[in-house]
């Protein structure tokens, strides 16, 4: 049985009522049909009414299900002809950080994001899906190398942060990540990011800097998690829910502030629900939006792409109008 939040409960519960319900009619051969139906409409209507109002927080945790899509996965059911490449040419290969080249639509282009495990083992090997810096250089050479060729470059953004251990400091994880920024600004290729889950802090800045910024409706996107930013300000990582309402992490707020380009629908209960049309939504959105950026100049696109990050951060100074 998939894992369950607290607020699915109800609507988990009716379906098993259903299941068994059904069962029941299957063996004692009684028609209940008129009552299935009932309790699978009023399910639908539980279901819909549970997902379309998620807190932020909610969203959050939705974001972190062990069962949602990796990297990985995407990069199996979007990308044809994947050839992985290994390696920052410096200090080691990061496991954090998968990137290599493969096909979209029958274009070539290179795909580079952070990497999950799906249990015990592999969350070691991939060091939980946090990046060393070695894992950043390696993404850099990568894009690089796609600036060289002409491919055009996808990311795909799930890290709740770069790894914080004190050998990552050691390597200059902060130098690596600004690294990335100033360098990404400046590519002369088309970039593309998909925020697919946790968005956190610079460890998905550095991948980031992109042309165009699409997000999953049930992803977050923030310089700190609602937990750390709880701890800093209260010292109780308790109200983190409090923390992530304002965060204003989630895809419509950050679409509203211009932040990202557009938001990507799920199936109903998350992404975890359905891998293949969630990647069917994505294509989708990759193919329109790589599709423009891929026509402009590429002088154009630099200075676009210099500008949207110039204008995120706004703010309204009361105090110097009330001089004017």
């Amino acid at each position: 049985m998939m894992q369950a939040f607290e607020w699915e409960k109800p609507v988990v519960d009716l379906e098993e009522r259903i299941r068994e319900l059904k069962q029941y009619c299957a063996q004692a051969q009684m028609d209940f049909s008129e009552e299935i139906e009932s309790l699978e409409r009023k399910a639908s209507a539980l279901r819909r009414e549970i997902y379309e109002n998620l807190t932020p927080f909610q969203r959050v945790l939705m974001a972190r299900h062990p069962k949602r899509p990796t990297t990985l996965d995407y990069i199996g059911l979007l990308f044809d002809d994947f050839v992985e490449l290994h390696g920052d040419r410096t200090y080691r290969d990061d496991g954090a950080i998968v990137g290599g080249i493969a096909l979209f639509e029958g274009q070539p282009v290179t795909v580079i994001g952070p990497q999950k495990g799906r249990d015990t083992k592999e969350n070691i090997a991939r060091n939980f899906g946090l990046p060393h810096p070695e894992g950043y250089r390696k993404a850099l050479r990568l894009m690089k190398q796609a600036e060289k060729f002409g491919r055009p470059i996808i990311t795909l953004i799930d890290v709740v942060g770069a790894y914080p251990g004190i050998e990552a400091e050691e390597r200059g994880q902060g130098l690596m990540i600004a690294q990335c920024v100033e360098e990404m600004s400046f590519l002369r290729t088309p970039i593309l990011s998909v925020i697919t889950g946790e968005g956190g802090s610079g460890g998905a800045l550095a991948l980031g800097v992109a042309d165009r910024i699409l997000m999953l409706e049930n992803a977050w996107y923030s310089v700190i998690s609602p937990e750390m930013c709880a701890t800093i300000l209260w010292r109780d990582s308790s109200r983190a829910a409090e923390a992530a309402e304002l965060l204003r992490l989630t895809p419509m707020d950050l679409l509203k502030f211009g932040i990202i380009d557009d938001v990507i629908t799920e199936p109903l209960g998350g992404a975890h629900r359905d891998h293949e049309f969630t990647s069917r939504q994505i294509r989708s959105f990759i193919k329109r939006y790589l599709a423009v950026i891929r026509r402009m100049d590429v002088n154009q696109l630099v200075e676009e792409r210099l500008a949207r990050f110039r204008r995120i951060g706004r703010f309204h100074d009361k105090s110097s109008q009330s001089l004017l």
